[in-house]
């Protein structure tokens, strides 16, 4: 059994009684039903409590006259988002800022949070990146499906001729498949390395050591999540497009 840490803790004694019998009626009863919730997903969800944190307390915050400096860190993210997708996107593509500007905040967190002593990066963990990337697999489809309907996606799949649809079609389903894993690898493997790095260079000394590496983690989450925005909305760039 792994490690547990405190929040996982707090976790598991507050809904493991919850938790347990409802993984027993799906047909996955946990190793321990005392402590059903591990520690990647425990800090997933605290994770996705900050965000909510954060949201509440930006909301409240908000001026026009006089904003503060988390006001003006969260409109440098929104603004960043907008000129990403404008970009790639082009025409509407401002539809697709909440849903990209979430993902990235969310995987920065989970990407950073490593770094705080007591916690763990819940993206070294392939059930987390691959949740991620299912995610926007079908948020990119769905606007796919949404764009053109059932039947002009599937033509959009095919090709831009009739003739070598046959051989367009499963090549570009492939292609798609293939995308989610590609991100949800990506990510996983550069975090896994980098809490590995940090777990071995975190002790030495002199303390330099420790910090150019946990200085290069800092680099490494923010240039993931950046790829984790940078990828979907390209996808959503080629499926919502008029032209294969």
């Amino acid at each position: 059994m792994e490690h547990q840490l405190w929040f996982t803790a707090i976790l598991n004694k507050l809904l493991a009684g919850i938790i347990a019998p409802l993984l027993v009626r799906v047909g996955e009863p946990p190793a321990d039903p005392a402590h059903p919730i591990p520690n990647y997903i425990a800090m997933e969800i605290l994770v996705i409590l900050i965000l909510l944190a954060g949201a509440l307390l930006l909301r409240r915050g908000l001026s026009m006259e006089a904003p503060g400096k988390f006001q003006h860190a969260m409109e440098v993210v929104v603004e960043f988002t907008q000129d990403m997708t404008d970009e790639i996107i082009g025409h509407g593509g401002r539809t697709y800022v909440a849903m990209l500007g979430t993902l990235g905040l969310f995987v920065v967190l989970c990407n950073l949070l490593g770094l705080v002593p007591t916690l763990e990066t819940p993206t070294a963990h392939i059930q987390v990146t691959l949740g991620c990337a299912v995610a926007a697999f079908l948020y990119y489809n769905f606007h796919g499906f949404r764009q053109h309907g059932v039947v002009g996606y599937l033509k959009h799949l095919c090709g831009p001729m009739l003739i070598i649809a046959w051989l367009m079609f499963p090549i570009e389903v492939f292609s798609n498949v293939f995308r989610m894993l590609s991100l949800s690898v990506r990510l996983y493997a550069n975090m896994m390395v980098g809490d590995l790095l940090d777990q071995v260079f975190g002790g030495l000394v002199p303390i330099v050591v420790p910090v150019a590496f946990g200085a290069l983690h800092i680099f490494v989450s923010l240039l993931q999540a950046y790829i984790f925005m940078l990828l979907p909305a390209i996808y959503i760039s080629m499926a919502v497009s008029e032209e294969h």
